[in-house]
């Protein structure tokens, strides 16, 4: 008789039976175990499982066997993933991982993990990182397995781990990351002794490639609530080894006395750059360049900070600092050159707005913040909203009026002048004609000077541009 779990997550994937039930046939034809496991019976457990969820499957049948299995049924299959013991296919349209038993361990030497296949689903599961994730339904006969309570934790949105928590994160560290995910994407809280591991392991996390890091950590940041991970992350250590800046922040206190230290108002403008995705316009998703130049803003504060002599707090072009900092930190983490620039750019802008007050800007002052951003202007709108923090509502809402003034003052210039795509009244070319040079950095030279004359006066038209190249020119000469 089905158990009350059982029947849930049944009639959860009920929309891709007839997968399950002919893949589990073929391979309990071919003499094989079979099983759907981890997440996507995890999510169905929790009534998460969309049309299309990913699947992973788990068997006794070494990858070549998988293959011969299902031949035929297949309309794709590739073998990336051999050499760990996964065969990937698109079967009836969906993507699936099946994957022979195995046991998984990290020499403590290499970044590289070492597979041994398995011949058990208990052996299997076993091993799995946490008591949640150690689900399989067994197929075609659609037997839930649940060795370690897990459905118990899942209620009690828990994180244990199926063994002792500090052997599984020895066997593989980059569950210590793993597990902050869970909370940031889940809402899930971890048991002490997973929290004492994580503390004494974290330096275990070294061991892994920074690629494997950065996709992780990016997971959380990009998690419904990032701030509950990261945190954890933090109080336990991890990021001492891996984002170091990160931590450092809560030595330092903002200028301002404002805030309890820097690295609490990072957490809220992380916060509050989230909430602009969805209510400033245009919204957009998830927006992993804001999400990473919120966190790391004011990364530069610690190197740039000075007390002064009347008592105060200055981090004096923290901005600057910041950006080099996050940019050398990025290229460690294996991100992406463009990404990394993009959120270096952001850190770099972040304070540009508050350089001018909550006065009247000029027109050249407009176009100039507009050509700095460039693509990022959106970007930057939402990242400077964000790091208004002050906790004097009267301030706060001085500085959100008066941004919003710039806003306004930007779109009237937008269509104005189409500052967007803002050129000088010269190209090049008219350059070298005007001038009778040749190619070379002469007509650099004179293409900024016109950039700087537009950006101050606006357009000018050809025949005001050229007398001022030519005046220029004269007075260079």
């Amino acid at each position: 008789m089905s158990t009350p779990h059982e029947l849930r997550v049944i009639a959860q994937l009920a929309p891709i039976s007839s997968l399950l039930t002919e893949l589990g046939g073929r391979f309990k034809g071919a003499g094989y175990q079979f099983a759907l496991v981890g997440g996507p019976v995890r999510d169905a457990l929790l009534g998460r499982v969309g049309s299309t969820p990913d699947l992973d499957f788990t068997t006794d049948a070494r990858p070549e066997a998988i293959i011969e299995v299902i031949e035929g049924l297949a309309t794709a299959i590739w073998d990336v993933g051999i050499a760990f013991g996964t065969v990937g296919a698109r079967i009836q349209g969906q993507e699936c991982e099946i994957t022979t038993y195995r046991t998984e361990s990290y020499d403590r030497e290499s970044r590289k993990p070492a597979v041994d296949f398995g011949d058990t689903l208990e052996g299997d599961l076993g091993r799995r990182d946490f008591t949640v994730n150690a689900f399989a339904l067994r197929l075609p006969q659609m037997q839930l397995v649940d060795l370690f309570n897990g459905a118990t934790d899942l209620e009690n949105y828990l994180l244990r781990t199926p063994g002792r928590a500090q052997d599984s994160f020895d066997d593989d560290p980059l569950r210590i990351m793993r597990a902050a995910r869970f909370v940031s994407q889940l809402g899930f809280r971890v048991s002490d002794d997973v929290l004492q591991a994580m503390h004494e392991q974290a330096e275990r996390i070294t061991i892994v490639s920074a690629e494997r890091i950065r996709e992780e950590f990016m997971k959380i940041l990009m998690a419904p609530d990032p701030r509950a991970g990261l945190e954890l992350l933090v109080n336990t250590g991890v990021t001492d080894w891996i984002l170091p800046e990160l931590p450092a922040l809560r030595l330092t206190e903002d200028e301002h006395h404002r805030h309890k230290d820097v690295y609490e108002h990072s957490m809220t403008v992380l916060e509050q750059a989230i909430e602009m995705e969805t209510v400033h316009e245009p919204v957009s998703g998830p927006d992993p360049v804001l999400r990473l130049a919120a966190l790391l803003h004011d990364i530069g504060k610690p190197k740039t900070r000075k007390f002064e002599k009347e008592g105060g707090v200055s981090f004096h072009h923290h901005e600057m600092v910041g950006a080099r900092m996050v940019k050398k930190r990025m290229q460690a983490m294996r991100f992406p050159n463009d990404t990394t620039d993009q959120v270096s750019r952001l850190v770099e802008l972040h304070l540009r707005f508050h350089g001018y007050g909550t006065g009247e800007w000029t027109d050249s002052a407009v176009r100039r913040y507009v050509r700095d951003a460039g693509a990022q202007l959106v970007q930057l709108h939402k990242l400077t909203r964000a790091d208004s923090t002050t906790r004097n509502k009267r301030r706060a809402a001085a500085l959100q009026q008066a941004y919003s003034g710039l806003e306004n003052r930007i779109n009237v210039l937008e269509q104005e002048e189409e500052l967007a795509s803002l050129r000088p009244d010269l190209d090049g070319a008219a350059i070298m004609r005007i001038l009778n040079l040749p190619p070379g950095p002469l007509v650099g030279e004179a293409y900024r000077f016109l950039m700087d004359l537009r950006l101050d006066r606006g357009p000018l038209g050809e025949e005001q541009a050229t007398e001022a190249l030519l005046a220029w020119w004269s007075a260079r000469r």
